[in-house]
């Protein structure tokens, strides 16, 4: 909660902390470096995959699935996950502000640009989250304020717009004797980049606000005429985990919450599953995507009954979701079937290399444990990748000239391109193909041009969403953003009069469409923490999170 945190906010200027009058051993301030470092470690957390709100965004997003209260969209006030990354917000922005203070008085303004933009970035993610929230009296615990009111979520917004031209100046102006380095984990100090970022992240933030009715339109022009965004994949806005294990475990979180774990709480989704597969009637009909072997490892091999609960005798799998004819395993979305809760550790598909640093699917299968795979690889918050979809879908709504299907296309190649760079960081032990240039790669995205090309003005614009849902697989965030901008990519619906599932295993254990429910609304916004609104006497009343919308998001 605010109140607690704003009691870490560190205030001295970073000269003091090397002064030798002073008790270094128990320093009242950090320096530049120190904060910005922490300030990114913590800002890499909001929204990453299975930690915190992302526990929940993954299963809203239909990418996993779980036994927990998110499940059928049942997320709770209490849910620990949103009071972690809430917490994990308004801390790291408290340490931001101190990062802002001692920038400015230093003159450093290259950090002072990059924690603005830091700034920026994370109250837009708050927005998203839950609307209305403090902003203007947050982390202002120094001047008396305990209980900080909450902002109108639309005036957050142009403020964030504002903070990042502000940002942008103090970038470029490239002030100060102080300069980030190897402190600054996303660049490293590159502010060529760190402006690109900006610029793509505003353009971002314009296409989530282009339905709304104040919708800024020089702003926008001046953005486009500026037209200075990612370029490359080298361009990308992550945080690049690494194998070291101590003093403190740097793997890829969703790794550790998967590979590290004697139990597992987060599944795979089969409605992802078989989009990837090409078994939807609706959308990517008969073209398996080739990243399936990179998304997921199975445990299981192609015809191997499941060990766990198996029946040999009869055949049966006694599984909720299992494809005898690649070893894919898993639970269902809402499921009430009689085996979803059963422990088939040794069944269950892991997340692949590419989301997590997990194992390549080489067809062997195997029991997963830590040891198995590196762990390494980044949390994707906004890639060149993503960009280009953006400017398909700007293009599609006529908010940009050029041509929405190259534009996919050009953003399909970045994806795959994207699997590549992270297969080669991954430092595995596999012999793992390349998928650019692959005949695979070429058949597939010429069959997804060929089914776009065909399409009405509509499904052109679920193709691009749901290519884009594909390829940001583990960045749940964005996802849950566009699913309430755009409604696409359509989810999992057990209440569909159309067959839920179309797997057909011919095993005589089909799957029944009817052990599959949903008794909840979606959730259009997430529930304010409880912990904030029994301190805070300024909060608002609790929301009802099926109705209360973001402000961009228009039906």
């Amino acid at each position: 909660m605010i109140v607690f945190l704003g009691t870490t906010l560190l205030t001295v200027s970073c000269s003091d902390y090397l002064d030798v009058n002073n008790d270094t051993d128990n320093p009242k301030t950090a320096p530049l470096d120190l904060l910005l470092t922490s300030t990114q470690v913590n800002l890499s957390k909001v929204g990453d995959f299975d930690i915190y709100s992302g526990s929940v965004l993954e299963v809203y997003t239909h990418q996993m699935t779980t036994r927990e209260d998110f499940d059928q969209y049942n997320n709770k006030p209490d849910n620990i996950f949103l009071s972690n990354d809430w917490g994990t917000i308004y801390l790291t922005l408290t340490n931001i502000e101190s990062l802002i203070e001692q920038s400015q008085a230093s003159e450093n303004l290259v950090y002072l640009g990059i924690a603005q933009m830091q700034k920026a970035y994370l109250m837009a993610c708050a927005v998203d989250l839950w609307g209305d929230v403090p902003y203007s009296e947050a982390t202002q615990l120094k001047t008396s304020v305990v209980s900080p009111k909450f902002d109108n979520q639309k005036e957050i917004y142009k403020d964030v717009f504002k903070l990042i031209e502000t940002a942008k100046t103090n970038l470029a102006s490239n002030a100060g004797a102080k300069k980030p380095k190897k402190d600054d984990l996303f660049y490293g100090g590159d502010t060529t980049k760190w402006i690109k970022f900006a610029n793509t992240f505003k353009l971002k933030l314009y296409n989530q606000t282009r339905l709304t009715s104040d919708f800024d339109q020089v702003g926008f022009n001046a953005l486009i005429a500026e037209n200075n965004f990612f370029t490359s994949i080298e361009d990308d806005f992550q945080f690049n985990h690494t194998a070291n294990v101590v003093p403190s475990d740097e793997r890829n979180r969703y790794f550790y919450q998967s590979y590290n774990s004697t139990q597992f709480e987060a599944y795979q989704s089969p409605w992802f599953y078989e989009i990837l597969k090409g078994m939807n009637p609706e959308i990517h009909k008969d073209n398996p995507d080739p990243r399936i072997a990179y998304y997921f490892f199975n445990q299981l091999k192609a015809g191997v009954l499941p060990p766990d609960h198996g029946d040999a005798n009869t055949n049966n799998p006694k599984a909720d979701y299992w494809d005898s004819k690649t070893g894919f395993f898993s639970i269902r979305f809402g499921s009430v079937g009689p085996y979803k809760d059963n422990s088939a550790e040794n069944s269950y598909t892991y997340p692949g290399i590419f989301p997590a640093g997990g194992r390549y699917d080489d067809g062997q299968g195997g029991i997963m444990s830590a040891t198995t795979a590196t762990g390494i690889a980044p949390h994707r918050i906004l890639t060149y990748d993503e960009f280009l979809y953006i400017q398909a879908e700007l293009i599609h709504a006529s908010k940009l000239t050029g041509n929405a299907g190259t534009k996919l296309e050009q953003a399909m190649n970045a994806s795959f391109a994207k699997v590549d760079q992270v297969v080669k960081n991954n430092k595995s032990t596999q012999v793992i193909p390349q998928l650019v240039g692959s005949t695979a790669v070429t058949n597939f995205i010429t069959k997804i041009m060929n089914e776009y090309n065909a399409a009405s003005l509509s499904k052109k614009l679920e193709i691009i969403m749901t290519q884009k849902w594909v390829a940001t697989y583990g960045d749940p965030l964005d996802q849950y953003n566009d699913y309430r901008r755009t409604g696409f990519p359509i989810l999992a619906n057990p209440n569909s009069t159309t067959p839920e599932y179309q797997l057909n295993n011919e095993d005589n254990f089909p799957l029944i469409d009817s052990q599959t429910v949903l008794n909840s609304p979606y959730q259009v916004s997430f529930f304010w923490p409880e912990s904030e609104l029994n301190v805070n006497r300024n909060a608002p009343q609790q929301k009802n999170p099926t109705t209360y919308k973001i402000f961009w998001d228009i039906d």
